[in-house]
């Protein structure tokens, strides 16, 4: 048999198992040894869900953790909460919220500041252009308290650049820095109203000049953006037709809301003054009535031309003497007073150092401030002449008695016109007109004209210089009743107008004067001048009434008496008639009548 193979214990050898190399990332620490250089980092586990633990309840004894506080946020103090409420304010911002300061506080003396601010800037621009000014004034009724008010002068235009910045930029101009006479000095008028057109109707300033015969006209729309005191321009039209008859001039028209009324403190009043101020002015007037009233020229002479003069010594104060100082183009203190103020001489500029102690020679930017007040203390005490008095032109005595005659119809007319004065340096000038009887009111207090520059000053009466220089005149002594602490009364008209390079008015509407003692001392030397003409003159008429009055009781009596002297020496008729007209001609040569 066979022997079967039998096997080993253990049975088949079993194969070597490889092992599989281990990666270099997935060898252990252990397995590198100490020396195997730096082992890499292992991968990290996944990280098990946390489970959120079932909230214990706290123990009763066990006190709450606290949660950790957060800085406190710091508050703002008063004085910071106050400080981010500040900012600017615009001109025409502030003047929007207080147009009454500029004479817009109700709809008819609105009506009547906006005439009179376009009448003044056509006159004033006529005058330096030396043309006669010819003014053509239309008021127009658009109902509902609106009107459109166009005004038209024969002046020399504006040029294109300058028309939204005049017409639409508050304190903007050329009259402000200047010294001589003008109707304008703040460069608000003709804006404000404009700005007063946006307020009350949203209508733009429409204006329309023409510079040169030759060229083509401009047309422009414009509104005052008053947050920043800038014009907005709408409309701008560069070839605009030109359908006036003067070659040149410039014409303004805006939409406001007004009232009109006749009788004193109306438009009509203030044209009538105008003309009478102005009697080198022709005037159109079309008033909202739809009546068209005329203003003739009285002459074809020019006012004198005014010219600018330098700031007197005696007129400087001392906030602006500093300012001055330090923006001389003088090299020295010396030739800086010379230089910048008027009358000042070098004999006159030596003596004011010597009585400040003051070098000649020292740096006028580098004078301390006790030494700009010893300066100006010794200018004020300095014997310096009067400034030069070309700087104003007043009306005169005969244009005054001839405006006068134009617009009041009276039986005496008398003018006054005083030498110039000075008032904080200012040079100004004084002028009386007084038109009695005719047909003016003889039960009424007497209507006062107020001018400064030639321009009527409608409102605030009682507060101004002129009206208490008029009360404060004892009419009495002229022989024209007057009550106390009031106007004189009877059918009399007075005015008075100043002329000033600097009128000192109470507010920017320009109303009233202020009352500087030297300007109430000329206007009272001036009425005085003028009541002692009219109480001549009213003396030779109460004179002529008593001998009219003599000679027509006597008048009366003379037949009686040619009867008497019949009956006595027993005369016939026709001697009877002869002793009658001797006595009758005799009555006249010794009472002086004719």
């Amino acid at each position: 048999m066979a022997r079967k193979k039998t096997r080993k214990k253990g049975g088949k050898k079993k194969k070597p198992v490889k092992k599989k190399p281990v990666h270099k990332k997935t060898k252990k620490k252990s397995q590198l040894g100490l020396f195997e250089g730096k082992a890499k980092k292992t991968p990290k586990p996944k990280p098990k869900k946390k489970t959120k633990p079932k909230e214990e309840p706290p123990s009763p004894k066990a006190a709450p953790t606290p949660k950790p506080q957060k800085k406190p946020r710091r508050l703002k103090t008063m004085a910071e909460k106050m400080a981010t409420r500040q900012r600017d304010i615009s001109i025409s911002e502030f003047f929007t919220k207080n147009r009454h300061l500029l004479g817009f506080d109700n709809p008819q003396k609105a009506l009547l500041t906006t005439v009179k601010e376009a009448v003044d800037n056509s006159l004033d621009a006529c005058e330096e252009a030396k043309i006669l000014p010819e003014l053509d004034i239309r008021i127009t009724d658009l109902k509902n308290d609106r009107f459109q008010v166009s005004i038209t002068d024969n002046g020399p235009g504006i040029i294109h650049s300058q028309v939204k910045k005049i017409f639409g930029k508050l304190l903007y101009g050329s009259k402000f820095h200047t010294l001589k006479q003008s109707r304008g000095q703040q460069g608000i008028g003709i804006s404000a109203a404009g700005m007063y057109s946006q307020l009350t109707t949203g209508k733009p300033v429409v204006i329309t000049s023409r510079t040169r015969e030759d060229r083509p006209a401009h047309r422009l729309e414009v509104k005052i953006d008053t947050r920043r005191n800038e014009p907005e321009v709408g409309d701008d039209i560069k070839g605009a037709e030109w359908k006036e008859p003067h070659a040149t001039g410039t014409k303004v028209v805006m939409e406001i809301e007004g009232l009109y009324r006749g009788g004193k403190r109306s438009v009509d009043q203030y044209i009538e003054q105008t003309a009478i101020a102005n009697p080198h002015t022709k005037i159109t007037y079309h008033n909202p009535k739809g009546e068209q009233l005329e203003f003739p020229r009285l002459t074809e002479e020019l006012p004198r031309e005014p010219i600018e003069i330098k700031p007197h010594p005696h007129g400087v104060e001392l906030g602006m003497l500093m300012s001055m100082l330090k923006t001389t183009r003088g090299r020295n203190l010396k030739g800086a007073l010379m230089r910048d103020f008027s009358r000042v001489s070098e004999r006159v500029a030596l003596a004011i150092c010597e009585a400040a102690k003051l070098t000649p020679g020292s740096r006028p930017k580098r004078l301390a401030p006790e030494q700009v007040e010893a300066l100006h203390k010794a200018m004020g005490q300095a014997k310096i002449m009067n400034p030069p008095t070309n700087c104003v032109a007043p009306i005169g005595e005969e244009l005054i008695h001839a405006g006068l005659k134009q617009g009041i119809e009276a039986d005496f007319y008398t003018s006054v016109t005083r030498s110039p004065s000075v008032y904080r340096g200012n040079p100004f000038q004084i002028e009386v007109g007084i038109a009695w009887g005719g047909s003016l009111p003889a039960d009424d207090l007497c209507t006062l004209y107020r001018f400064a520059n030639r321009v009527p000053l409608q409102y605030q009466q009682s507060d101004c210089a002129i009206t208490k220089a008029v009360i404060d005149t004892d009419w009495r002594n002229y022989k024209v009743s007057q009550s106390r602490g009031a106007l004189p009364s009877g059918p009399m008209v007075i005015l008075v107008h100043m002329a000033s390079v600097w009128v000192p008015f109470t507010s920017e509407s320009k109303e009233a004067v202020a009352r500087y003692p030297e300007i109430l001392k000329e206007i009272r030397l001036a009425l005085q001048l003028a009541g002692r003409r009219l109480s001549h003159h009213l003396s030779a008429r109460r004179r002529e009434a008593e001998e009219g009055r003599k000679h027509s009781y006597i008048e009366t009596y003379i037949p009686h008496i040619g009867i008497a002297l019949k009956e006595i020496l027993g005369l016939n008729k026709k001697q009877e008639t002869r002793v009658v007209k001797k006595l009758t001609n005799t009555l006249q040569r010794s009472r002086k009548f004719k």
